[in-house]
């Protein structure tokens, strides 16, 4: 249906790869979605951006890193050829939505749910072979960051990228083996963007609110005001 009206997919949103909420939330594993044109913006070099919520269902706010994938991956990736196929990092806020009363539901009403993806604004992009060499040290890189989640001048939450599956790297190979073991499910292809799920738990926004996000060196946070 998006399609037929014209959006177009340019990459996928992974859920629920922080194992810390999964019991909150009742959800003990991955899930994906679509990100597509229409939903999805870009920050400025100084990594501000704007996101509208308003005609989003109960929606909340989660810092997150996002990869640029310049190759499609091999069949049964390792670590080091998934980092051959990156092109870029860069932090990220999606806002996620749920159509269901109080976030309560089960894994497969998430995934008809479009994955709960609602907005992702994606920040300055940097390139990873000017951060390491290798996918060993951007994995031990992300996984040992951490973040702190601010609204206005108070700080909300705090996590690490080890909380992702432990970290960002390895959460986007778990996605590209789960997808390749899908028969007749689209391959990754240069050019796609991957948010690869939050550090922290969501937290409940409402337009007007303004957010950010406070990396470890190297990553650049982000400063969204939601409209």
């Amino acid at each position: 249906m998006r399609i037929d009206r014209g959006e177009k997919p340019v990459g996928y949103k992974i859920g629920f790869t922080n194992r810390t909420i999964w019991e909150r939330y009742a959800v003990f594993a991955p899930i994906w979605g679509t990100v597509w044109d229409t939903t999805v913006d870009h920050a400025d070099a100084n990594g501000s951006g704007s996101l509208e919520v308003g005609s989003l269902a109960q929606p909340r706010l989660e810092p997150e890193v996002v990869f640029g994938m310049r190759a499609t991956p091999p069949r049964s990736p390792t670590l080091e050829q998934l980092f051959d196929c990156v092109d870029w990092l860069a932090a990220g806020f999606e806002i996620v939505q749920s159509h269901c009363k109080d976030w309560k539901f089960s894994a497969a009403e998430t995934v008809a749910d479009s994955g709960l993806h609602g907005r992702l604004l994606v920040g300055p992009p940097t390139p990873v072979r000017d951060l390491v060499p290798t996918g060993e040290a951007l994995d031990e890189l992300l996984a040992g960051l951490g973040v702190r989640l601010r609204c206005g001048d108070r700080q909300v939450d705090e996590g690490v990228g080890r909380n992702v599956l432990d970290g960002p790297l390895h959460a986007l190979l778990h996605f590209v083996q789960e997808m390749q073991e899908l028969p007749d499910a689209p391959e990754l292809k240069p050019g796609d963007i991957v948010t690869t799920g939050t550090w922290t738990d969501a937290w409940p926004v409402k337009s007007g609110e303004q957010w950010r996000s406070d990396f470890d060196a190297p990553l650049q946070g982000l400063r969204l005001t939601l409209r």
